[in-house]
């Protein structure tokens, strides 16, 4: 483990797990490389720093938001509840979002700055909004970035509310949209009721390295989004990067966040100079995360050593000079003849394994239900609720409860319910990729 002093804000460390262990002729190395950022602000007044924070809030407002009006009620109730969260100092606005995108408050390109009379301000405004119209959710997304590029905080964040499908642009449009928004703000996204797509809002929180979540009932919007913006405003460091540097002849396999919730970061890396690559994380409070790292390294004899890896935290600079690393770990490969050293399994890898197969055949077992095909989903279902009991998923095995009806968690033998609410198969599938920490 290695940790950097940093002036202000959290600090950063980084903490290997691995078996470094390699056969003769071995060559995959895995390790977890879990991230923890302490002793920094975690949502309260004295985290982060007056102006630090922007925050851009879009609420569907399509004409299906008043079927029924509690969809639209709640809504409003939400962002009213998010607002009094925001600290004082914050830069905020709010975009009303239909086939076309409008702001709602202040008004006139620009942002507010959070303090007594602006909160309130902005809730006489969202009381006055009402639902018409249809859905076009990358004119949100642009106007949010417009609105956030003005702002000089260094944490640029939104979140997003919808409730139905995007029928109003091309899924073009909107992969375009997120594309010029990638990498300039975060984003949380929301669906509310259970008329919208998955794939949609999953997609945004995705690419814009946010949280995606179902809201079935627009009662638990108030209590979501307060939840939501105390976790932005304990955000502190903006902008981190995990650098994966490797030596000549090693490639890299794999690079996955395995918690809180699994997403692939291969096709996200940048180049950082000869044999490195940045693969951004997003803003950090206090926190902890794990990255499942795996690289192949060429064949070696017994007795040699070799570094398969070294993994930093990296900031941008905002002078524009070279970036500061915050943190850094090392991978290492050992070569042994001891079978007992070379075949051992990290528990720590073998645990992630585990609940990255368990986020896949989820997806795969509800795509078949979804498709006819009820021995494949039963295979792969009953496979799942294998997964999540083994590894003490306990908020899984319960969303898979009821899609399936468990006979044996222990063997993943299940029965394909005769009829599920589709509130509850949204939730599983939004929530597949949750994952739970394995137990050190």
């Amino acid at each position: 483990m290695a940790n950097f002093a940093k002036p202000t804000g959290p600090q950063f460390s980084v903490d290997v797990y691995q078996n470094e262990f390699l056969p003769e002729g071995g060559r995959d190395v895995n390790a977890i490389v879990t991230v923890t950022a302490t002793g920094g602000g975690t949502g309260g007044p004295s985290a982060g720093s007056a102006g630090s924070t922007a925050v851009v809030l879009m609420l569907d407002c399509s004409g299906s938001m008043e079927y029924p009006p509690t969809k639209m009620r709640g809504a409003r109730e939400a962002a009213a509840a998010a607002i009094d969260t925001l600290r004082d100092g914050t830069a905020f606005a709010l975009v009303a979002g239909t086939h076309v995108a409008r702001e709602v408050y202040p008004g006139d390109g620009r942002l507010a700055t959070a303090d007594a009379r602006t909160r309130e301000e902005a809730k006489r405004a969202l009381r006055a909004l009402t639902a018409s119209g249809g859905t076009a959710i990358g004119t949100w997304l642009r106007l949010a970035d417009r609105l956030l590029s003005a702002a000089k905080a260094p944490i640029r964040h939104g979140i997003l509310l919808t409730d139905g499908r995007n029928e109003h642009e091309s899924p073009a449009d909107l992969r375009a949209a997120l594309e010029s928004c990638t990498g300039r703000f975060t984003c949380d996204a929301r669906g509310v009721g259970t008329d919208w797509e998955v794939d949609e809002v999953r997609g945004i929180a995705r690419t814009l390295l946010g949280t995606a979540d179902i809201v079935a009932d627009p009662a638990g919007l108030k209590a979501d989004f307060t939840a939501m913006m105390e976790h932005v405003m304990g955000k502190e460091v903006a902008d981190v990067a995990l650098r994966l540097w490797t030596p000549v002849g090693v490639e890299i396999s794999l690079v996955k966040q395995v918690a809180p919730t699994v997403e692939d970061l291969v096709g996200r890396r940048s180049e950082a100079g000869p044999r490195a690559g940045d693969y951004p994380t997003g803003s950090w409070g206090d926190e902890s995360r794990d990255y499942h790292v795996s690289v192949r390294v060429p064949e070696a004899s017994i007795g040699q050593e070799m570094l398969a890896a070294r993994v930093s935290l990296i900031v941008p600079d905002a002078a524009g000079g070279p970036p500061t690393a915050l943190a850094q770990g090392l991978v290492r490969a050992v070569w042994t003849d001891d079978m007992v050293m070379s075949t051992a399994m990290n528990p720590q890898v073998a645990h992630y394994t585990g609940q990255a197969e368990l986020a896949d055949v989820i997806q795969q077992g509800l795509d078949a239900r979804k498709s006819g095909d009820h021995d494949g989903a039963t295979a792969k279902l009953g496979r799942a609720v294998q997964l999540a009991a083994a590894s003490g998923n306990a908020d899984t095995a319960k969303l898979l409860s009821k899609v399936v009806d468990v006979v044996d968690a222990a063997t993943g033998t299940v029965r394909l319910k005769a009829k599920v609410a589709e509130a509850d198969e949204m939730t599983l599938e939004t929530r597949s990729t949750k994952t739970v920490r394995v137990k050190k």
